[in-house]
């Protein structure tokens, strides 16, 4: 399958090493608990939550306060930010880094997700738990299933029609399509209601409903029609490029096992298919932390701000056993990332 050019790496890449065992990652996680890496942060998260409801709360009196004028539009660019600032803490929720019981995490999840998203906490929580537990494995991971885009040539060659012009361009409409997603996760999580059980489908369907209906008040209220969906379309736009572009760089073009590879134990198989995205403060902000995806993915319940913290650990003890650690700048994570895109639609495009 083609693959875009390896990533920047701290050791040699080592995909076809000795399988691994549980002791491969045994004694990093020793370290990484001595070291009290995975405990809580409660009041880092209670402060981040705070600031971040009091922008949202502020943003939403400015659309207010605006009111019928085009230039309330600019105000979609930090309410799109805030958002995917809002998409971080449920993300965090469902790997219960934030509190110590399910039912807190869980409640947090659903109003960050449910309610000031619009986005189902359970259906995010059951695909990301998924793609998890199998990163980037070709049969299990939903994140590299068939979509909108593929990911290998095999998915590719059964492509005809409309889809089949969207792969063999979907290096160049991926941007584009990101502009979409922040509809699409509103659409997916109604959809996503069938699958739950009675119980938590009524508090999720109420949660979405009565966002979907402040939502539709704050910008009623302050904007006529034409204007109101104008807002929304910007903000929906803006805000699924941000978390689309947050995500991007942290598999794709890496490796993916498929269902004859069952010689990785957790460290390979965590480490191996995923990229770290080096930058400053502000790429870990504008990021979530999730540039740190080595470390996210071996640690899933480590709190966000010890991720750079456990950062040394892991990449030491990669080079100990000599294995690839993948870690590049975020404009070429992007490129690695389009590249692959670009060859896996390679077979459908005319010589």
């Amino acid at each position: 399958m083609p693959q875009a050019p390896a990533a920047t790496t701290e050791t040699a890449p080592s995909a076809a090493a000795p399988p691994d065992t549980g002791s491969e990652f045994t004694p990093l996680l020793r370290k990484v608990k001595e070291q009290g890496l995975l405990e809580r942060r409660t009041g880092w998260y209670a402060a981040g939550i705070t600031v971040n409801l009091l922008l949202l709360a502020a943003v939403a009196t400015g659309i207010l306060l605006a009111g019928d004028t085009w230039w309330t539009l600019l105000l979609a660019l930090p309410l799109a930010v805030l958002s995917a600032r809002t998409a971080f803490v449920g993300h965090d929720a469902g790997h219960a880094q934030i509190a110590r019981s399910r039912r807190a995490n869980r409640a947090i999840g659903l109003v960050h997700g449910n309610l000031l998203l619009g986005m189902s906490y359970a259906w995010w929580n059951d695909k990301h738990n998924r793609h998890h537990a199998n990163p980037n494995h070709i049969e299990k991971d939903p994140d590299v299933g068939v979509g909108a885009l593929v990911w290998t040539a095999e998915q590719a060659a059964e492509r005809r029609g409309f889809a089949g012009w969207v792969t063999r361009h979907q290096a160049k409409l991926f941007f584009p399509m990101l502009l979409l997603e922040g509809f699409a996760l509103k659409v997916t999580s109604f959809q996503d209601l069938r699958r739950q059980g009675a119980r938590e489908r009524a508090v999720e369907a109420l949660l979405l409903v009565a966002h979907l209906a402040g939502y539709a008040a704050l910008v009623l209220t302050a904007l006529p029609l034409g204007k109101a969906l104008a807002f929304a379309l910007l903000h929906h736009a803006l805000f699924g490029l941000h978390l689309g572009m947050a995500f991007a760089p942290n598999h794709k073009g890496m490796e993916m096992p498929g269902q004859d590879d069952q010689r990785w134990g957790h460290l390979r198989r965590q480490v191996l298919t995923s990229r770290n995205v080096r930058g400053s403060v502000l790429t870990d902000w504008m990021l979530g932390g999730l540039n740190y995806q080595i470390e996210h993915h071996l640690f899933p319940n480590m709190p966000r701000p010890h991720l750079r913290l456990a950062q040394p650990l892991v990449r030491r003890h990669c080079r100990a056993l000599g294995l690839s650690y993948a870690e590049t700048g975020l404009l070429d994570s992007y490129g690695q990332a389009l590249r692959h895109m670009h060859a896996v639609g390679a077979p459908l495009r005319p010589e």
